[in-house]
């Protein structure tokens, strides 16, 4: 079937003839960011309270994992501090069987998904690959250069309609990876595929320093959608009931077939870009001040406070528990990471090239020789030079 044999399609004639494919208002967002919370709109108590608990979880995450950047235990950690319902939001709307696609800045999302915290940063303390089995947790690596994850998250998504399995991929993005070719090619993609894939875009304002209306002059990233033939939905970001309530409709919405989605959460990033970034270069602290007067972990606890879900003492059990977590990073991440040379050959390619297997060779025998003369090689290894992991993925 060519394109213009599809249902909807116009035909090349003059004027009045022609015809847009589909009606556009439909794709449209809309004017302003949806919003549920402090709004009186009926909500599932126990989603919020569950919501909540991650919130508490994510912002100790954030906290102890810069931490750990400033006691040298991480080479660099960006900070999703004051997008934590976004990053929560993404990870309960998808089923077991679906796929997650994050960006360096969504660990959070990572660790809301089920994954160890330790084995989600072991890719920013540099020690191994994702630090995770991306088969085992349906979640791909973290991706560090922008927007390279989207066209995957599309590729995966239309494999599985072809095959007919029902799974949805969600791929998270920053305002700042909109600018990429990858964006475009990922939402082109999939629109003309109608590939079961929804777009998270995290808008904080800021490409590392560069401000949002210097990267485009769009009335909305949503508005995005439109030009692709894909829904635009606007959010409020730190809204973590909305973001929950967008994001599902938005995947299930997928899983029927419907096609993707263009989701944009309107929130803000709190701290810097990364530790190595001085944001009052190019933004002022009353900007700051102002965005946590909307913070999302004190909205959702206002919300339940108001709604008599949770008490101090409500509070202070979600506290500990986070604690509990924060405890065991640093216990774990204070300890020294076994690693061996041979682990460099690993996860490459899926078949080892000619030239790498016969690299791995010599190494090998550069080791043994070392072994033999009573030198030996940090870290274990079994027969095949293979590094040990638990089923979590995690080292041994």
């Amino acid at each position: 079937m060519t394109v213009l044999e599809q249902s909807g399609a116009y035909h090349l004639a003059p004027p009045p003839a022609w015809r847009p494919r589909r009606d556009p208002d439909p794709l449209l967002p809309d004017r302003e960011p949806l919003r549920l919370l402090g709004t009186g709109a009926e909500l599932d108590g126990e989603l919020l309270l569950e919501l909540y608990g991650q919130l508490v979880r994510g912002r100790r995450f954030n906290e102890q994992a810069t931490a750990l950047t400033k006691q040298g235990r991480l080479a660099v950690y960006p900070s999703s501090t004051g997008q934590e319902a976004a990053e929560v939001a993404a990870a309960l709307a998808l089923q077991e069987q679906d796929w997650l696609f994050p960006s360096y800045r969504d660990t959070l999302a990572a660790v809301a998904r089920g994954l160890d915290p330790v084995a989600v940063l072991s890719l920013l303390r540099g020690d191994w690959h994702s630090g995770y089995d991306p088969r085992a947790s349906r979640v791909a690596p973290l991706s560090t250069p922008l927007a390279t994850q989207l066209p995957h998250a599309v590729g995966l998504a239309h494999a599985a309609r072809l095959k007919g399995d029902d799974v949805v991929a969600l791929a998270m993005v920053g305002d700042g990876g909109t600018s990429e070719g990858d964006f475009h090619e990922a939402l082109n993609f999939a629109a003309v595929w109608q590939a079961p894939v929804v777009f998270l875009v995290q808008n904080n304002g800021f490409a590392i320093s560069v401000p949002l209306a210097k990267q485009t002059a769009a009335p909305s990233l949503a508005h995005k959608a439109v030009g692709y033939g894909m829904p635009g939905r606007l959010v409020d970001g730190n809204d973590a009931a909305a973001m929950h309530h967008v994001l599902t409709d938005a995947v299930e919405r997928a899983r029927r077939g419907e096609g993707p989605c263009l989701v944009e959460a309107v929130t803000y990033r709190l701290d810097a870009h990364t530790n190595a970034d001085d944001a009052t270069r190019y933004r002022e602290a009353s900007e700051v001040d102002a965005w946590r007067e909307h913070d999302p972990l004190v909205l959702m606890e206002q919300e339940l406070r108001s709604r008599g879900l949770l008490d101090d003492a409500g509070a202070q059990k979600a506290g500990e528990e986070a604690e509990r977590m924060a405890g065991d990073m640093r216990e774990r991440m204070h300890q020294e990471p076994e690693l061996h040379p041979m682990d460099l050959f690993d996860h490459v390619f899926a078949h080892r090239t000619t030239q790498l297997q016969q690299q791995a060779e010599r190494l090998r025998a550069e080791l043994e020789a070392a072994e033999a003369e009573g030198i030996p090689a940090a870290g274990e290894q079994d027969r095949h030079g293979q590094a040990h992991t638990d089923e979590q993925g995690s080292r041994k």
